[in-house]
């Protein structure tokens, strides 16, 4: 069997892999002129709305307390953080307070995600894949906001969201690392890593060829 920290550096060196593709499918292209940064912050709301519903659902089926903790802290910066992307619409021009995000439906990663049982493949999903996925899309939306002049939206997302997003990353790589000690529980966390960004590459894709999205932030 790989130790923990081979195990992490294994996954390290495949995901990234994985992210490098979506970064550069994520500025593939010029942005066509009705992408703006509220429509992108439109799209930032949903993604943290399902990123808190997320941590929410798996909270009281975990029964790892570490983890149980670690989920209760991600659903309330998420929150935060929809709480603040709301805001800076508003300072924007836009009025969210009647929106509902999920009125079109959840999306097919957080479908997926919510089936997850096991708690190594809920670590490996979201806390550590999901969050270093947002880590890469956000750095896209952070460079997109500047080209388009938008300081304001840039530094949320720098000062605020980014930390946030690193803190998740880091706290689901050492629980995975507490976790992924078998066999068995490294194979689930490596498919359940996979299978979260295979998901994102195949949404990203089909959000730029039908919708014209691309440079979104993640969660």
């Amino acid at each position: 069997m790989t130790s923990p920290d081979q195990f992490l550096a294994e996954l390290d060196a495949d995901n990234r892999a994985a992210l490098d593709r979506i970064a550069e499918g994520a500025c593939a292209g010029e942005p066509s002129p009705d992408l703006t940064v509220e429509r992108l912050l439109l799209l930032a709301l949903k993604n943290e709305l399902e990123a808190t519903e997320c941590a929410a659902a798996w909270l009281p089926s975990t029964p790892e307390v570490p983890v149980k903790l670690a989920l209760a802290r991600q659903a309330g910066d998420e929150a935060k953080h929809y709480r603040l992307i709301q805001a800076r619409l508003a300072e924007l021009g836009v009025d969210t307070r009647a929106l509902d995000p999920l009125a079109g439906g959840r999306s097919p990663l957080l479908a997926w995600l919510l089936g997850l049982e096991s708690t190594v493949a809920r670590v490996a999903a979201g806390q550590f894949t999901r969050e270093a996925l947002a880590l890469v899309r956000n750095a896209e939306f952070i460079r997109f906001c500047r080209a388009r002049g938008d300081e304001a939206t840039a530094r949320l997302y720098e000062d605020t969201i980014q930390p946030d997003e690193t803190h998740h990353h880091e706290l689901g790589r050492r629980l995975l690392g507490e976790l992924a000690v078998t066999e068995e529980a490294q194979a689930a966390a490596r498919e359940a890593s996979r299978r979260v960004l295979a998901l994102a590459e195949e949404l990203q894709e089909i959000a730029r060829l039908k919708l014209g999205i691309s440079r979104a932030p993640g969660c």
